[in-house]
């Protein structure tokens, strides 16, 4: 049987100010990437996303991303390596008191943005974030772009990677995501989303904006919470992997420490 996990990156509202559907999302979802301030989030944010996810069983991890709240962490800044560090230090540790104060444990890390994508492409910054990451916790899965320096750097440092794939982005030859500046760099449609997911699960392959196959690891997919419309795709990605018989399943259950 395949197997999938079904992550969604929450808690990216802050002061006055929601995004998403949370509270249903997490009905749907198996992994909760919840932001840790930077690039969005606050304080009762975080307390209030992980106090959910805790209560419908679904795995907790950290979103780090740049300091950059007014452009949601999407934008490329100039950071060193050792910032690098420090920061996803800092925020990983900030969601993790979260999750220990209200009786739970953070599971895994999930890069933002900017940081995910030039992790995704420069070795030695995916290493001081992978570094990072195992300094927090070695027991902590580091999510990443499949195929990409995040995994290896991972997994070199002797985390456990869990490769990402999405369902609402499209991909180029390389397997790299298309820029969200270029056309054609979303899937709005819920019928192309599903047909790729399930290529993606059940024959690591995918299809990229040229038209070729690509192939790919699967070991979580992402849903976006700030995409219109997210709690519709996720209830109908959810139905046809279960109807596809694909275990959804948290990537980073406690049950499968130790497992690959």
């Amino acid at each position: 049987m395949h197997r999938i996990d079904l992550n969604c990156d929450m808690g990216e509202g802050f002061g006055a100010y929601s995004m998403g559907d949370d509270t249903a999302v997490l009905d749907y979802v198996t992994s909760a990437n919840i932001a840790c301030g930077f690039h969005a989030g606050d304080p009762a944010t975080m307390h209030k996303t992980v106090e959910a996810a805790l209560a419908k069983g679904v795995a907790i991890g950290a979103h780090p991303g740049l300091p950059d709240l007014q452009g949601f962490g999407r934008r490329a800044m100039a950071i060193s390596h050792a910032e690098a560090y420090d920061i996803v230090v800092y925020q990983v540790g900030a969601l993790a008191g979260f999750a220990r104060a209200l009786g739970g444990k953070l599971s895994h890390v999930k890069p933002h943005g900017a940081l995910y994508n030039s992790a995704a492409r420069d070795y030695r910054l995916a290493e001081a974030i992978a570094q990072a990451v195992y300094d927090s916790g070695p027991e902590l899965v580091l999510y990443g772009l499949a195929g990409s320096e995040m995994i290896r750097a991972a997994e070199k440092v002797g985390l456990r990677a869990a490769a990402e794939v999405f369902a609402d982005r499209t991909y180029q030859d390389d397997g790299s995501l298309t820029p969200r500046s270029q056309p054609y760099a979303m899937i709005d449609d819920v019928e192309a989303a599903v047909l790729q997911v399930k290529r993606m699960v059940t024959e690591g392959r995918v299809q990229s904006v040229r038209g070729n196959d690509v192939a790919v690891r699967a070991d979580t997919l992402c849903i976006h919470g700030d995409q219109p419309g997210a709690l519709a795709f996720v209830k109908r990605i959810r139905a046809e992997l279960e109807q596809t018989r694909v275990e959804v399943k948290a990537h980073g259950d406690a049950r499968d420490q130790g497992a690959d």
